[in-house]
């Protein structure tokens, strides 16, 4: 019985860690996500030869 009762709080742990880390990732990507987007837009722009038009919020970025 002592044996399954670590088992147990260790698989605790570990969803508590996963928990943790995917509440810090999930809040990185809301917080720096219109910039990664921009700056993909930025590049493809200049793939295609377009000119990057930067728009009024992170995000929100266009070719023209």
């Amino acid at each position: 019985m002592k044996r399954l009762n670590n088992k147990a709080q260790a698989l605790v742990e570990y969803l508590l860690i996963i928990a943790v880390v995917s509440v810090i990732v999930i809040s990185l990507v809301k917080l720096l996500g219109g910039y990664l987007k921009d700056s993909i837009t930025k590049s493809s722009c200049e793939i295609m030869n377009k000119t990057y038009v930067e728009g009024a919020k992170p995000g929100d970025a266009t070719c023209e």
